[in-house]
């Protein structure tokens, strides 16, 4: 009969259920829920710190010397270096989840390496930045240099402080990741341009033009550039 042929027709797809293909696609990475839950207790244990820094975060925000008043309280200014280390969580977590620092070589590993690499680079960029502020230290003169380096924590709790405000806020608003990627990558830009030109009007306190363009460029720009090219060219 005319029929046959299609009766011994095979099917090659396998049938697996919709909900099997679901429930086989990765979720969370494990090593990420750790470190929200870890950084969800720290960030109790350490919210009176937070809130009794904030206006002093806020004085250094809109003037220059606003830093000298942090600094000269030697509390808060360890509250402030406390809540820096605190937030440094959340940033890798931003960082690995919207992709917005990937080198190549590591784009085909797991979720869990992704981060932990993230992490590690991003704690390298910290590291790198430390030992040029430590080797370009002058012999004296060095109170408004120390306050300058110094002043780097206090707008990266700023940063961030806007950071999970505004992606709080568009995760709300069910507004995509590369829109939320670009958002947070913006807001980065801005805030560390106002750090620059902050740290400048610090410097220069003590230092001439050409002095204080020269640290701008070894103890910023550089470690800056070389932690982007890594994700550039890498």
């Amino acid at each position: 009969m005319p029929e046959e042929p299609f009766r011994t027709g095979r099917l090659l797809l396998d049938s697996v259920s919709s909900a099997d293909v679901a429930a086989a696609e990765p979720g969370v990475p494990v090593l990420f829920s750790v470190l929200v839950v870890v950084f969800v207790l720290l960030f109790l244990l350490t919210v009176r710190n937070f809130l009794q820094v904030l206006p002093f975060i806020a004085d250094s925000f809109l003037r220059a010397r606003g830093s000298v008043a942090l600094e000269n309280s030697v509390k808060v200014s360890r509250d402030r270096n406390l809540v820096a280390i605190v937030l440094t969580i959340p940033a890798v977590l931003l960082m690995s989840r919207f992709g917005m620092y990937e080198p190549s070589f590591i784009a085909g590993m797991g979720s869990n390496v992704k981060l932990s690499l993230v992490a590690s680079m991003f704690l390298g960029f910290l590291l790198v930045r430390y030992l040029l502020y430590r080797a370009f230290f002058p012999r004296k003169r060095y109170d408004n240099y120390q306050l300058s380096y110094r002043s780097g924590f206090t707008y990266f709790i700023l940063l961030m402080l806007l950071v999970l405000v505004s992606a709080g806020i568009l995760w709300l608003f069910n507004v995509n990741d590369l829109f939320m990627r670009n958002f947070i990558i913006a807001e980065a830009a801005a805030v560390y341009l106002i750090f620059l030109v902050r740290r400048a009007q610090i410097l220069s306190l003590s230092c001439s033009v050409l002095t204080t363009f020269l640290y701008l460029c070894a103890l910023e720009l550089l470690p800056a550039g070389l932690w982007i090219s890594v994700a550039v060219f890498l």
